[in-house]
């Protein structure tokens, strides 16, 4: 949901339809209700609704189609452009648009994009920082996630794996057994990406790993140096949203020379990366500082890590 020429329809090609930010001025208005039917895990469908926001269709939505387009939502994005000039307008139709959850889809999840972050010319951590205290005095006693999106860069990415992932009904599971993968390949890190649109699903560091391994102590008890040790292996906190825009403008060229990307293998002085097909519907990055593993090490525990991984994803479907 949200005000026509927000981007609604552009992030939605970004996505979905694999199209590059480049070409996303050639798609036209939306018009009423645009859905798309997207294969996620196996045999589980994301049933996504584009819906135009002319007022004109707005106020069909809140009236006379207000049990057909609140009924079952799983979760309701809605899209603000972060240049408007009718911001009030927006909020009351956002308000209304939460009143027909309530009514028809009271546990939906509620994710607000901030959008064409990208035009901002202020501090953008202090645009949105006011953009979300609105949001969140608008939406009232409704719990919000809120993000800071443009489809030219990788924020894009790091919304939509959220919003995904509230979707997948086994999602803490996949990231028991991803550990246990992690484990055996002694990785620093594992990544589980959807194979279409390159988001997100699940994640296992060592750091988290140790985190949640390691006893609990006070801070006072511990020695000065331990406390402020950092870990040797720093990681961007945007490496997962990075690494999903990066992956994807990569499938695009090489679908522009008629080839098709299967997998990567990359070899550097400060860490060993292997991203390779996990399941039919995964693609799985496997992320090593050891220099003694080998990736063919890696690409066994993959291959043999591959059976299981469809059995849990058969599962998800059960649930």
């Amino acid at each position: 949901m949200g005000a026509s020429g927000s981007g609604k329809t552009s992030m939605r090609s970004l996505i979905f339809s694999n199209n590059p930010a480049s070409l996303t001025a050639r798609l036209g208005a939306t018009i009423d209700v645009e859905q798309n039917h997207v294969r996620f895990l196996g045999d589980l469908i994301l049933n996504l609704w584009d819906c135009g926001g002319q007022d004109a269709f707005m106020d069909s939505y809140l009236s006379t189609q207000r049990s057909t387009i609140f009924q079952h939502v799983g979760v309701m994005i809605y899209v603000f452009d972060v240049e408007t000039r009718e911001m009030n307008k927006d909020l009351e139709y956002y308000r209304d648009c939460l009143e027909g959850l309530r009514q028809y889809s009271s546990e939906a999840a509620v994710f607000l994009l901030v959008h064409k972050m990208d035009l901002v010319r202020e501090p953008r951590l202090v645009l949105f920082e006011k953009k979300h205290k609105e949001l969140q005095q608008a939406s009232g006693d409704v719990p919000i996630t809120v993000f800071g999106t443009s489809i030219y860069d990788e924020s894009l990415y790091k919304a939509w794996s959220n919003i995904v992932h509230t979707l997948i009904p086994n999602a803490a599971i996949l990231t028991k057994h991803l550990t246990t993968f992690a484990q055996a390949c002694s990785a620093t890190e594992v990544i589980l990406f959807e194979r279409t649109t390159f988001l997100v699903i699940a994640t296992s560091s060592a750091t988290a790993r140790a985190a949640t391994s390691a006893p609990v102590l006070s801070t006072a008890s511990l020695p000065q140096e331990s406390a402020s040790q950092d870990d040797i292996h720093q990681l961007d906190p945007k490496r997962y949203e990075r690494t999903s825009e990066l992956i994807k403008a990569f499938k695009y060229s090489c679908s522009r020379v008629r080839e098709e990307f299967h997998s990567l293998e990359m070899e550097l002085a400060d860490f060993t990366a292997v991203l390779d097909e996990m399941t039919r519907n995964t693609y799985v990055m496997v992320i090593v500082h050891d220099p003694t593993i080998e990736t063919a090490a890696i690409k066994l525990n993959i291959r043999m890590a591959r059976r299981k991984f469809e059995e849990l994803q058969g599962d998800s479907i059960a649930l």
